[in-house]
């Protein structure tokens, strides 16, 4: 079984990769001023990931759509990333998006659908 999978796992993961690719949203349009400033926004923010990963794909190509420039640590091929993330965020699953508060406190939001949902609030058009 573990066989299948993997094998599953390698025609797949190329084949979402370039469906990403071939797809991916643009990036918005700003001026350098207003991208300085949401930078300055986000550089609290890591997103712990596996390149492949279906569910970092969808989250990643969010960060794009709204433009924003986050850290994007490989939990999957840096042992520093992974152990951090098991050791500090308690679980080794990904999306995750590291956000360090301005008093120094540390959340650790799992789920691609909740982090979306967070990153569209703070950061999106509307937001």
């Amino acid at each position: 079984m573990k066989i299948l999978f993997k094998i599953i796992r390698a025609i797949l993961q190329p084949l979402i990769l370039l469906v990403d690719r071939l797809t991916r949203p643009a990036w918005p349009a700003r001026s350098p001023q207003e991208q300085a400033v949401l930078d300055q926004k986000t550089s609290n923010l890591a997103l712990y990931q596996f390149h492949s990963c279906p569910f970092c794909v969808i989250t990643r190509r969010t960060l794009r759509r709204l433009g924003l420039n986050v850290e994007l640590r490989d939990a999957q091929n840096d042992p520093q990333w992974s152990s951090e993330l098991i050791e500090q965020g308690g679980k080794r699953q990904v999306p995750c998006l590291r956000i360090t508060k301005e008093d120094g406190e540390v959340e650790w939001l799992y789920e691609s659908k909740e982090i979306r949902r967070y990153l569209q609030e703070r950061y999106g058009e509307t937001g």
